[in-house]
């Protein structure tokens, strides 16, 4: 039995009564229930389907039975909740489909922007939890080959434009291909009958005009703004990732907030927060040169100071300010000045740094000594690295491995 689609009379209808005609159960226990009549748009044409409550039961997928043509409504009930032939109450989540709305024409507005503009032909359409994208295809006008961040500007001020025009969202349904084809349509029909064309504007100069399932508002001011994010190649055409509507708004309103507390951070406003950030980046940069070259000072004169420790029979050095890494460099440069063995410790991580001329094996002592004291670390004949949980253990390690080399 067809489903009557109600929201292809009234796409703001957000409560109705229909009749139960079938239901089943599902495998992982839910009812699937047909409806004489529905005002849940089904999952189609990149987008989601519609949410709400049948009889109070929260719905929570609705899809389209092509051979049957009707409409199939997920609910997360049980079959004995429901009976054929009784009449239910439809209440639709009126932010979820406002939400779709405002996407859906929203993609419109600036996928005919993209068309009107540089011949842009939309080849793919997704509408994501994110964000949407579109991947526009260069085409239609050979004089352009890419699309740059100014171009997609342009578009997305000429969508904005029609937004704040506020021109008519006219959707009319044909039922043959023939009946439809004779209006302005960015794309060529891919059916047969039972067409449905979206129209933004006038049909003599629309800003879109294309086939299309989905529920879009009224009127294009509805859609409230459209926002463009990025621009990249992809596939030999060119994805646009953008929002439209309320989710536009909060992202910009997200971003805006960023902004805010950088030039907060920098001491600058909005119009002058980047050449501030620019100077404090070359600041850091000098900042890290010179951080550098204080650091091979250190580490030269470190090694120096260790050959002349070992001299004099002193094996471990202990480090607080420098790093792991400074300490890795470290190990590497004084390696072939050590005799025997030496230790450098790096106090905030209980990590035992192991260093020879290759005499003795460091890393078979870590290997075979480290995870008695629940030490883990590995590494070569002339460095290797041992990491502990408490200061004790690494004291105990070195210890172990003195008396061990005696």
């Amino acid at each position: 039995m067809k489903t009557k689609r109600l929201f292809k009379e009234d796409v703001y209808m957000k409560e109705a009564e229909a009749v139960i005609t079938s239901l089943s159960e599902t495998n992982d226990g839910k009812v699937a229930l047909t409806l004489d009549r529905t005002i849940f748009f089904p999952t189609g044409g990149g987008q989601s389907c519609d949410r709400g409550t049948i009889a109070g039961f929260k719905v929570t997928d609705v899809y389209e039975d092509e051979a049957a043509d009707d409409i199939i409504h997920i609910v997360d009930a049980s079959p004995a909740d429901f009976e054929t032939g009784t009449a239910v109450y439809l209440i639709l989540d009126w932010e979820h489909r406002f939400d779709n709305m405002q996407r859906h024409c929203g993609e419109h507005i600036l996928s005919g922007m993209f068309f009107r503009e540089y011949g842009g032909v939309n080849r793919g359409f997704h509408m994501g939890d994110q964000y949407m994208t579109i991947d526009i295809s260069l085409e239609a006008r050979p004089e352009f080959t890419s699309i740059t961040w100014d171009m997609a500007k342009h578009a997305e001020e000429c969508a904005n434009e029609a937004i704040w025009q506020n021109q008519p969202v006219i959707t009319r349904h044909f039922d043959t291909k023939k009946e439809a084809q004779n209006l302005p349509l960015r794309k060529a029909l891919a059916l047969e009958k039972d067409i449905t064309i979206v129209c933004v504007g006038s049909v003599e100069n629309p800003s879109d005009c294309v086939a299309c399932c989905g529920t879009h508002p009224a009127a294009a001011g509805q859609v409230g703004l459209i926002k463009i994010f990025k621009v990249e190649p992809n596939k030999g055409m060119f994805r646009i990732y953008f929002e439209a509507g309320k989710r536009a708004f909060l992202k910009y309103q997200q971003e805006l907030d960023t902004l805010t507390a950088l030039s907060n951070s920098l001491s600058a406003g909005t119009d002058d927060v980047l050449s501030k950030y620019h100077a404090q980046i070359e600041k850091n940069k000098e900042a890290r040169n010179q951080l550098h070259f204080l650091k091979k000072e250190v580490i030269a004169r470190e090694t120096a100071d260790i050959a002349a420790a070992l001299e004099k029979g002193e094996s471990i050095r202990r480090y607080h300010i420098l790093s792991l890494d400074d300490l890795n460099v470290l190990a590497r440069e004084v390696s072939p000045h050590i005799r025997k063995i030496a230790f450098l410790v790096h106090e905030p991580s209980y990590t035992v740094f192991l260093v020879s001329d290759g005499s003795v094996d460091c890393g078979r002592m870590v290997k075979e000594n480290a995870q008695i004291y629940g030490g883990k670390g590995g590494g070569n004949k002339t460095t290797a690295r041992a990491i502990f949980t408490k200061d004790e253990y690494v004291n105990t390690f070195i210890d172990l491995i003195e008396k061990h080399l005696r």
